[in-house]
């Protein structure tokens, strides 16, 4: 590890290494003040614009619920459906990007100059990878996912609004009435959304940072990798938007995981314990969950959210090998691989914009993952660029691309795979039949130790809520403080407040499907930010050293 750092507490480069000569200095547009006992050091634009912008987003969405609602409902299909081709098509280029980089002379450049030596070893560097790959959407989608594409495939109920067949929200078309065609279609439209897709989004985001910060010297914002397209200009207003866009995305992608995790653990409470379902005990579910994240906040990295990643690792791993004991574990087994084949050969079709019969699938799913997944790239991307200095740009995408993928899979066959198992060979159709919330507490319902398990599921839920709302917390505060890593607590208890009432407000207005208007609709602009940034990767990465 490096013995010198920048004035960020960074690591300088070692070796050769081309630094961008810059009279940039960080910090130096910010404001540091003190109101009453809080000290706050923000950079003036960025916090400002986004902070004024989002408070009155919630106060909007307070004061006027049914007009907030009316445009949520409004803004989803627009979006999707006047953009899921772009959507698709820059989701497809990010993974030819990360491809071409695995091949291309560039894939030698060592990320912290040509004599950098790793920070982790393979084993932690894997760990940290397989943690970022974890989080509340596996928990939300782990069943409902595979469950609904398997059911609307073969012909019958998807979710539980409406009843009925629903194949009109089947993907490719369907496998009516074949059921080992419609579970190899169900989990290859799964992997399609949780595999090298939404990983070479993170990777993309991920690489930038981690190239401009690592060997080029600047400073771990957002707007660093756009230092070869606008040079001096980008810390100007080109680089302020680029930073208020990485916000704006990275809170509604936060606030609608939160949204989920409220709506899953208050089905899981409800199964359980018989707590009431609905709007009020979401609300105190959000409120009080984030009251916890304020206080792993106050603890600071290493006493917050670290211990509780640890545990909810733990227990995830443990939940997992569980049910794949007591599960159907052959046919989990088999499933596994049989599910990375029908991925492969599925591929080519799912990621298709063009000429799509499967609207609802292709915009109503797809289209939303990809928006939700890069709305969580400065997030997610941030992350794994602080944990992956000393690595070559070829391993580095390989890992981040290969070890969440798989590890993403493996969760869905084991869960997902089992609750489909049990349709076919038991006639268990609670899961299958059950909202989507609801679908994980139905099938380990079947299982031994159902009350055990169903209250593990819950704790995960809550403590991925807590550290999701902690380190993304940490790291918009990070953004709107100009790249400081230091900023005082308090504007990060501030950001850690809005998610949750951002969350809180998107549930009240609409319900999940305003959740995931706002997420698409932030997710639209900072799309065009990322294809930006595949071609300032490129140039970057044509002045190192190979």
């Amino acid at each position: 590890m490096a013995d010198e750092t920048t004035n960020q507490g960074i690591p300088a480069p070692e070796g050769e290494a081309d630094i961008i000569d810059t009279e940039y200095e960080i910090g130096q547009d910010n404001i540091e003040t003190q109101i009453g006992p809080f000290g706050v050091d923000i950079h003036n634009p960025v916090f400002l614009v986004s902070g004024l912008v989002i408070v009155a987003f919630v106060f909007y969405a307070l004061a006027l619920p049914e007009q907030a609602g009316a445009f949520f409902n409004w803004l989803r299909p627009a979006v999707t459906s006047s953009f899921d081709w772009f959507f698709f098509g820059a989701a497809d280029l990010f993974v030819l990007f990360c491809l071409f980089l695995i091949v291309s002379p560039w894939g030698k450049v060592r990320l912290g100059g040509n004599e950098a030596t790793p920070d982790y070893n393979y084993l932690g560097w894997f760990a940290m990878l397989f943690a970022a790959g974890m989080g509340i959407g596996l928990m939300f989608y782990g069943v409902s996912e595979p469950m609904s594409h398997f059911s609307t495939a073969f012909g019958g109920t998807a979710v539980s609004e409406g009843g009925g067949a629903r194949t009109d929200w089947a993907p490719l078309g369907a496998a009516a009435g074949d059921e080992a065609e419609a579970v190899r279609l169900g989990m290859a439209a799964t992997i399609f959304h949780w595999g090298l897709h939404p990983w070479a989004i993170y990777a993309i985001v991920a690489l930038a940072l981690a190239l401009f910060t690592y060997n080029k010297g600047l400073p771990l914002t957002i707007r660093s990798a756009f230092y070869p397209i606008f040079g001096e200009r980008v810390w100007g207003w080109t680089g302020h938007v680029i930073d208020i866009l990485a916000v704006f995305a990275t809170l509604f992608g936060l606030a609608t995981s939160l949204g989920f995790g409220a709506t899953q653990a208050n089905a899981g409470l409800n199964e359980l314990f018989g707590v009431p379902t609905g709007a009020t005990t979401e609300v105190i579910l959000i409120t009080a969950i984030t009251a916890v994240a304020l206080i792993s906040v106050l603890r600071g990295l290493d006493g917050g959210v670290k211990v509780l990643s640890e545990i909810n690792m733990g227990l995830a791993f443990l939940l997992l090998i569980f049910v794949l004991l007591v599960g159907p574990t052959m046919a989990i087994l088999t499933g596994f691989a049989a599910s990375l084949m029908a991925y492969v050969e599925y591929l080519p079709a799912l990621s298709n914009p063009i000429g799509r019969e499967d609207v609802n699938f292709s915009q109503g799913w797809t289209a939303f993952y990809w928006a939700w997944w890069i709305s969580w790239s400065p997030f997610v991307g941030m992350f794994i660029a602080r944990v992956s200095r000393g690595r070559t740009v070829r391993e580095f995408v390989i890992c981040v691309l290969l070890i969440p993928s798989l590890v993403c899979v493996l969760w869905m066959s084991v869960f997902g795979g089992t609750a489909i198992h049990q349709v076919l060979s038991d006639g268990f159709t609670g899961a299958q039949d059950a909202a989507l919330e609801l679908k994980l507490f139905k099938m380990l319902g079947e299982l031994p130790l159902a009350g055990i398990t169903s209250f593990v599921g819950i704790v995960l839920v809550v403590v991925f809520f807590v550290t999701s709302s902690d380190s993304g917390s940490l790291v918009i505060d990070t953004i709107t403080a100009g790249g400081k890593v230091d900023a005082p607590v308090p504007q990060r208890v501030f950001w850690c407040i809005f998610e949750g009432a951002v969350a809180i407000v998107l549930l009240l207005g609409g319900g999940l499907g305003a959740l995931q208007a706002m997420v698409i609709s932030t997710g639209l602009p900072f799309t065009v930010v990322l294809l930006l940034m595949c071609w300032a990767i490129f140039r970057g990465l044509q002045t190192e050293a190979r």
